[in-house]
Parts: structure tokens; sequence; C-alpha cells
């Protein structure tokens, strides 16, 4: 019988966490009785840590972590899948938009022979924004990180052993979990899941949360923004050698005067812009480089329950 693990990061889920335990046990248990919740609370500052150790007192398969701050949702998932031992692993959100019903066909699907099932969302229960941003991200991640990824897969998929004792190994600060999953290239499938729409509250995703991870999480899997600054600026100064030769030929063959000092005040600062938001680039790059070097721990715990090392 396998053991099943399922990770879940937790933040402001107070309204979700008895519904999804109940759906949860109902549904894995159609595949194994042998199976384990890990719940990592993210600090959301509401009660959703006191219904975990609540939720732990009447079943001892549920398994509590709570970090000392908010670190976020895939240093949650990172935490989880360093104390998950299941033989499968499946990794979801907690607002139910996940279906927990979904988990026996991703589990059949892995019977198959693959190491990764995706839960692909067909139609989306989200604010047309958040698709449109979504949509854009993984396109502009796609291409410069060089690597196929579906955007239509969020976190929601199920792992064999093998693939979470290899992403325990990738300790790197910046942490995007699909990200580092698809980079290992272990053989993988897909189905096509029903997105549900959220349980209880609302997203705590904002443009300026989505816009960090966005950035950063390009800026940590891939250098093509460097090499596309470089053949930037080669253009730029392919194309002001040609306009230099331009004005040469009309000042020598047509007796054209050479004007435009706004014009070449203009260019200036134009240049200079783009100077400087390349530094920036670099400026960016060198410091997560630092970030890299300092060694800190990924995320820090705060409490543990129905875990062996409990506090």
């Amino acid at each position: 019988m396998a053991h099943i693990s399922v990770v879940i990061p937790v933040y402001k889920a107070e309204n979700c966490l008895e519904e999804l335990y109940s759906r949860l046990k109902s549904s894995i248990e159609t595949i194994s009785s042998d199976f384990e919740i890990v719940l990592v609370e993210d600090c959301g500052g509401d009660r959703s840590w006191e219904m975990i150790a609540d939720l732990a007192k009447r079943d001892s398969r549920v398994k509590g972590i709570q970090f000392s701050r908010n670190f976020g949702q895939h240093y949650g998932i990172t935490a989880g899948l360093d104390h998950a031992d299941g033989d499968w692993v499946v990794v979801m959100d907690c607002d139910l938009q996940d279906r927990p019903e979904e988990i026996p066909r991703l589990y059949e699907k892995a019977m198959e022979g693959y190491d990764i099932v995706l839960a692909r969302r067909g139609k989306r229960e989200d604010p047309w924004h958040k698709l449109f941003l979504s949509w854009s991200f993984y396109r502009i991640f796609s291409y410069l990180a060089d690597m196929e990824y579906d955007g239509q897969s969020g976190n929601f998929r199920i792992m064999s052993r093998k693939v979470t004792e290899n992403f325990r190994l990738m300790r790197e600060q910046l942490r995007f979990f699909g990200g580092l999953v698809s980079w290992m290239g272990f053989p993988a499938a897909s189905i096509d899941v029903q997105h549900a729409e959220r349980f209880a509250g609302k997203s705590t995703y904002t443009f300026g949360k989505l816009w960090k991870l966005a950035s950063e999480t390009i800026i940590a899997y891939s250098d093509k923004p460097l090499r596309l600054s470089i053949r930037f600026g080669f253009s730029i100064s392919l194309l002001s050698f040609v306009y230099g030769l331009y004005i040469i030929y009309l000042a020598i063959f047509r007796g054209t005067p050479i004007l435009g000092w706004s014009s070449l005040i203009v260019s200036i600062y134009f240049l200079g812009g783009i100077i400087i938001s390349i530094l920036g680039v670099i400026g960016i790059y060198l410091g997560k480089t630092f970030d890299e070097t300092k060694k800190r721990p990924l995320y820090i715990v705060s409490k543990m329950i129905n875990l062996n090392t409990e506090e």
C-alpha cells in the first residue's frame, strides 16, 4: 500500500481548513489509508494555526508546521516537501480551487509510469485581470528561461519520492516550485481537471506581489535579460553608426549643415537611460548573487505538530 503525502501551504485559510481536511480525507482514502497531510502555516495572522493544531489532535495523520514569519508560498511548499515522507507526494493550494477529488485521478495517471502528473486547469475560475497577468507571466517566463512551461498548470500535482528527494537538493534562495520541478526533467504527464471557485475569502496575491514574484523568478531562472541587453546595446550602436555615416554623406556630398542641438541632447538622455537600465539589470543579478552567498536558511520554523522534531 502506497504512503501518500499531501503538502499544502496555508495562508489566511481559517475558513477553508475544516472543509479541506474533510474532502482530502475522503478522497485519499479511496487510494490508501496510509497517508499524511502536511500543512505549512505561513503566518497569515488569522486562526489558521489554531485550526491546524485542532485537526492534528483529532487525527495524527495531520502534520503542522508554522513559520517564524511570512516567507511566501513557494517556501511553504519547500518546507512541506522537506518533511514529507510519502512514496507519492501531492502538492496543492489551500483555497479549494484545487479540488481534492482530483487526487485519485492524478495517482491513477502516475501509475502509468510517470514521476510527475500535473493538474491542468481547463477553465480557471479567476478574475480576468489575474488570468491575463498569469498568461503574460508564463509567456515571458518560457521565453526568457528557454523552458516550456504550461501556464494552465499551477502547483497542483503528484510527484514520486524520487522527484521529492531531488527537489530537496536544490536550495537556492529564489524559489519557484513549478520551474524547479520542470527543470529536473523527470517523465511528466498532465490531466485536465476542474478548477473550482475559492471556497472562502479572496486571493492575497496583489499586483505588486505578482510583479515581485514574476521578476524574481525570471532573474532566478535565466540570464537572458543580460544577453538581450547586450544585443540591444549593439543594435543601438549599429544604428548610431549608420546614422553617423548618413550625416557625413549629407555634409560632404549635399552641403547640408550639421544641425540639431535638441536632437543631440535627446539622444544623449535616451542612451543614458538605456545605460542606467542595463546597469540596473546587472545590479539586480549581483544583488541576488550576494543573497545566495550568505547561505541563510530558506525558512525558519517556529512550531511543529505530529512531526519527529516537534517542539
